[in-house]
């Protein structure tokens, strides 16, 4: 499995790298551009990544941001919703804060900080990628 954690705090990434490395190969960024760009070219070297660990507050476009041009590439790609890249979205604010309905397909999970081990894997389950 080939993963994309975007995080921009340095301490959280090296976290959520070592929890994600168990299920497979990871990648990481550190913004929201960064994420889009990383995203279409895995898309066009043919290998996509199958998961995105997605923080919400990153710098230059956010999370949510990042998900809406992401959702839109695989659209315009014509991407089906089975194959579409699932998604992971971490944040220390819980839903009711951000205050924001997820875009996509029902390929997305929502996980408040602090995370640990059993919630990643009960997320990762959840999503069919164990």
């Amino acid at each position: 499995m080939r993963i994309l954690i975007a995080e921009d705090d340095y301490a959280s990434r090296k976290f959520l790298y070592k929890l994600f490395s168990q299920y497979g190969e990871c990648d990481m960024t550190v913004d929201g551009i960064e994420t889009v760009e990383a995203f279409v070219a895995a898309l066009d070297s043919g290998d996509p990544y199958d998961l995105l660990c997605l923080d919400i507050m990153m710098p230059k476009i956010d999370g949510i941001k990042a998900l809406e041009t992401i959702r839109s590439i695989e659209k315009k790609r014509k991407i089906t919703d089975s194959d579409r890249i699932r998604v992971i979205i971490i944040s220390a604010l819980d839903e009711t804060e951000v205050g924001f309905a997820v875009p996509g397909s029902g390929r997305e999970i929502y996980i408040t900080k602090p995370v640990n081990t059993d919630i990643i894997y009960d997320a990762v389950k959840k999503l069919e990628l164990i």
